[in-house]
């Protein structure tokens, strides 16, 4: 953590020590940090609903600084929701490659089919309907209407939960983000969402690097398992060869990959189930 931001976390410290703050107080320390230490992020440039989506997927489950060159690679060979939604399955995956959680590259280029194919390439403003895209849950609706429509949604995610946590529950375990959304609907910016959600976000950033372990208090905390080996592991790697050769065996995916035909089985057939890949011509799996 840069010098500044240290003097930040340890000025926010000893605001803590005078007891809870009040929303005034807490709204005037938030902005203040955002002011010093506010982070430049390609898809804060943008106020369009498409970008916007793109770099909320990317962002689950990935960090910041390996999103920023992914996001502009994807948005040079997708710029538009038709361009991404008129892809084929092979090339939306080879520009997903390094990102991961590749059924969240699916859901995109299904989302992008829903707003060209049922909402003449416009996205509407409400988060309801957001909603029903594919792999769009509460908050990214949320985040996408205050980032692209300056909507006042109460939204939480692990860099803003961090924040509420160490200011107000420091001294708890097990919190619901339940109580956690109380706050931040009773702290909301209703005038300007999107810079108040740019702000917490960074100052969660910067609280999780410097007081490790905070979402740990959280009731919903959950370790997460090993990659290395992992069935995730397992579809992630036949979805990218599949990617990259075509139409292929299983047997040929396993020799491949120097992994055990079992393994690949059982990677196969969650994928088959959830329609990510599909058999054909026999025995060979392809890109739907």
């Amino acid at each position: 953590m840069p010098e500044e931001a240290q003097d930040s976390i340890a000025r926010l410290d000893a605001f803590l020590k005078r007891g809870r703050p009040t929303t005034r107080a807490f709204r005037a320390f938030v902005r203040g940090f955002y002011r010093e230490h506010g982070r430049k992020l390609p898809w804060r440039e943008t106020r369009s609903a498409y970008r916007i989506l793109v770099s909320e997927v990317m962002l689950q489950q990935t960090q910041a600084d390996r999103v920023v060159p992914k996001y502009r690679e994807f948005l040079r060979r997708f710029p538009t929701w038709s361009a991404l939604a008129g892809a084929s399955t092979a090339e939306v995956m080879r520009a997903w490659q390094g990102l991961g959680y590749y059924r969240r590259a699916f859901n995109l280029q299904r989302a992008a089919q829903s707003v060209v194919r049922d909402f003449g390439g416009k996205l509407p403003r409400d988060p309801a309907v957001i909603r029903t895209l594919p792999g769009v849950g509460s908050y990214t609706a949320g985040a996408v209407c205050a980032f692209a429509f300056d909507v006042a949604v109460p939204i939480i995610e692990t860099n803003v939960r961090s924040v509420f946590l160490y200011t107000f529950f420091l001294k708890r375990k097990s919190v619901s983000d339940a109580e956690i959304l109380q706050l931040v609907e009773e702290t909301l910016d209703r005038r300007n969402p999107r810079d108040w959600y740019y702000a917490l976000m960074d100052l969660g950033s910067e609280l999780k690097r410097h007081r490790r372990g905070i979402n740990t208090r959280s009731k919903h905390h959950a370790k997460q398992s090993p990659y290395h080996g992992s069935n995730r592991q397992a579809r992630a790697a036949v979805l990218k060869t599949l990617a990259e050769r075509g139409a292929v065996t299983e047997a040929e995916i396993a020799r491949l990959l120097q992994a055990e035909r079992a393994r690949i089985e059982r990677a196969v057939e969650g994928l088959l189930r959830e329609g990510l890949v599909r058999r054909s011509n026999g025995s060979r799996l392809s890109l739907p």
